[in-house]
């Protein structure tokens, strides 16, 4: 027994250490200069009372809007499109009027589902709006390229300016969430582009959005610290099967060439975005020339990433948009150009980001995604893969082959069932970890805790992990007292004949590669 427990508690701390050096930690850095808005009230200020009264700017439910779909031509396809314009009393198109693009994030693609409260509301208030499909050809979770879809975005700017009722020197664009990447390399690229609104910006590259969203959500769930060692190396290392080169996009040096008014707005309840450090970004960096691109920011409280407000909201309704949001957009829109650089530039509801999103340490042994999932997979099919022929051959050869004595056994005593063990919870525990991290992701993107999957979950990977560790120790207690035997005469071996010892390897060998994958991802890192 005191063997067993000294070579387990060896392996165990060899498992901790390998896992400890092959990747780096995660340490995130505190957010100690905070935004401080001038006032709680979002109203945008620099509005014209005269273009007030003369009706040349509106507020949300001012107009009837007409709603019709639009096809836009892209450069090698076709997307369709929906457009609402503001009308008179009397039912006919309003003139002059503002107009806005929007650009879709990661979450939206048909125009008929897209921002249809928000395109609706604007366009209510007197400015036209135009919501294109988004285009689907060019992107997909691992090829994502925001250069040439601001191209194809420009070109629903286009068709905006040629609208009846459309000042063209009057069209902007909307982008939310992963669409604030894009929106200012459309602007770079078309200065003549009139403003432009980021809602929920990450600002920061995609990679460290993700790190800086995860680490967030974790927290929330309220995972062992343990887990968060998973943050760098899964979202630091190279993606498996290539591609995802969109992951360090950064938008900085397009946020420095804006010659365009920004409007910028963040929920405070938005937990996947750095909704200070964004703003302070886009506040220091964005511009061509002093003077230029000025910023007015707006956080609006209890809104989420969709600035929408889910306290108070019947389970399974859509939570309403913020109500001050809309309204406020409308008054920045058409209130140009004396909304632009109006005071308060930063307002409203105080907001609270207590860690910043940094560039993510890059695994060093396992910084390929390809080589973690061999591991897996390769070590997962060598013990399958044995254990299923060893329980072939156990099964068929006595019966073909018979011996009077009968057939000797194929490995020596107590080293088949140690074998077994090994192989098959080092499976089990894989297969643990990966049902425990789905769940909790689940939970995290759901914004839920459940202690007894998250706390529960992780005592249950781990223990499997403990006793996989004793079945190795057992192993190697039974193959050095083989060997201590042959030293002193005996006629004994670990396994007889190539068969077995192709089985013993192939379990040792793939179990090896899924402790080794085990400690990696934090299974026996120490402490509780």
């Amino acid at each position: 027994m005191f063997r067993t427990i000294a070579t387990s508690a060896a392996l165990l701390v060899g498992l901790a250490v390998a896992g400890a050096v092959a990747g780096p930690q995660w340490h995130p850095q505190p957010v100690t200069e905070h935004v401080v808005p001038a006032t709680q009230d979002t109203t945008i200020g620099g509005v014209d009372p005269a273009a007030v009264a003369a009706g040349e700017i509106g507020e949300v439910g001012d107009h009837e809007v007409l709603a019709e779909p639009v096809t836009i031509q892209l450069e090698g396809a076709t997307i369709g499109g929906l457009l609402r314009r503001p009308l008179e009393a009397d039912g006919s198109l309003m003139t002059g009027r503002p107009g806005v693009v929007f650009v879709h994030g990661a979450g939206t693609g048909k125009a008929v589902e897209a921002f249809a409260r928000t395109a609706a509301d604007l366009a209510s208030a007197g400015v036209v709006t135009l919501v294109p499909d988004k285009r689907l050809d060019t992107y997909s979770l691992r090829e994502r390229d925001y250069e040439a879809m601001a191209l194809d975005y420009d070109r629903s700017v286009d068709l905006l300016r040629t609208v009846d009722g459309v000042d063209p020197a009057r069209v902007g664009l909307y982008g939310e969430s992963e669409g604030t990447w894009i929106v200012p390399v459309l602007q770079a690229d078309d200065p003549t582009i009139a403003f432009t609104i980021l809602t929920s910006a990450p600002v920061v590259p995609p990679r460290e959005q993700a790190a800086f969203a995860a680490d967030s959500y974790l927290r929330h769930t309220g995972v062992p610290d343990q887990v968060f060692r998973a943050i760098p190396r899964a979202v630091g290392m190279q993606f498996p099967g290539g591609g995802f080169t969109y992951a360090d996009f950064d938008v900085r040096p397009w946020l420095a060439a804006q010659t365009a008014p920004v409007l910028v707005v963040y929920g405070t309840a938005d937990a996947s975005m750095p909704i200070e450090q964004g703003a302070r970004i886009i506040l220091t960096e964005t511009g061509a020339a002093p003077g230029e691109a000025p910023v007015t920011v707006r956080y609006y409280a209890g809104a989420d990433h969709g600035i929408r407000v889910r306290e108070g909201t019947p389970e399974g309704a859509t939570a309403p948009l913020h109500p001050d949001f809309v309204p406020d957009l409308a008054a920045w829109v058409q209130g140009q150009p004396g909304t632009a650089d109006a005071a308060p530039q930063v307002a409203g509801a105080t907001p609270e980001q207590l860690f910043l999103a940094v560039p993510v340490p890059q695994p060093r042994w396992w910084g390929n995604g390809d080589v973690v999932v061999a591991a897996v997979l390769g070590g997962t099919g060598l013990v399958l893969l044995a254990l299923v022929a060893w329980g072939v051959v156990a099964l068929v050869v006595p019966l073909v082959r018979r011996r009077r004595d009968g057939p000797a056994p194929p490995f020596a005593p107590g080293v088949g069932p140690a074998l077994v063990a090994l192989g098959a919870g080092a499976v089990a525990t894989t297969g643990a970890l990966a049902v425990y991290l789905l769940l909790v992701a689940r939970l995290a993107f759901d914004y839920q805790r459940n202690d007894v999957i998250v706390q529960g979950g992780w005592v249950t990977v781990r223990l499997l992990g403990v006793l996989t560790a004793v079945a190795a120790a057992v192993l190697l207690q039974r193959v050095a007292d083989v060997r201590s035997a042959r030293r002193a005469g005996g006629d004994v071996v670990v396994a007889r004949g190539v068969p077995a010892g192709i089985v013993l390897w192939c379990v040792v060998a793939g179990s090896v590669s899924l402790l080794l994958t085990l400690a990696y991802w934090g299974v026996y890192q120490l402490g509780i």
